[in-house]
């Protein structure tokens, strides 16, 4: 999941990094179903690897090209700014999961003692809302990204 991810992060064309994030948003999805959170992994997959993607290549499809010179400069500069990016990440997970120590309650209640989703998600999977909350933002952050300028061509 966390070369999908990169390679999403990564991705010099738009297109490829909507796929990459629609792959690692099925993957996190498979993970969600073998820890046991049906109903958060069906949220990811029809709302985060179906719609958000249909959306990033709707707007993908309604930009224009840029000219190939301006794209290798852009290209290149991505490159060397966020070189570094991968292993910086990778140390702040792992500084992360060292240092706090999330309650991890993999444990679901009997299904007669289920009122309704609400508590099970509340009371036994508030991991998971967290999961879906970081998945959201970095959607809405994907979606301001495609939508800045470069401040040169505004519209």
């Amino acid at each position: 999941m966390a070369l999908a991810a990169l390679w999403a992060v990564m991705a010099s064309l738009f297109l490829r990094a909507t796929i990459a994030l629609a792959l690692t948003s099925v993957i996190l999805t498979v993970i969600m179903f073998r820890l046991g959170a049906p109903l958060a992994a069906v949220f990811e997959l029809s709302v985060c690897a179906g719609l958000i993607s249909v959306i990033f290549i709707s707007v993908i499809s309604l930009t224009q090209r840029l000219p190939i010179k301006e794209f290798l400069s852009r290209r290149q500069s991505r490159i060397t700014r966020f070189r570094y990016l991968p292993l910086i990440l990778i140390v702040i997970a792992l500084l992360l999961l060292y240092f706090v120590r999330l309650p991890l309650n993999l444990d679901l209640p009997r299904p007669e003692t289920i009122k309704d989703v609400r508590s099970v998600m509340w009371d036994f999977r508030r991991f998971d809302l967290f999961g879906q909350i970081m998945v959201l933002l970095a959607g809405v952050y994907g979606v301001i990204i495609l939508f800045k300028g470069s401040g040169s061509d505004e519209r």
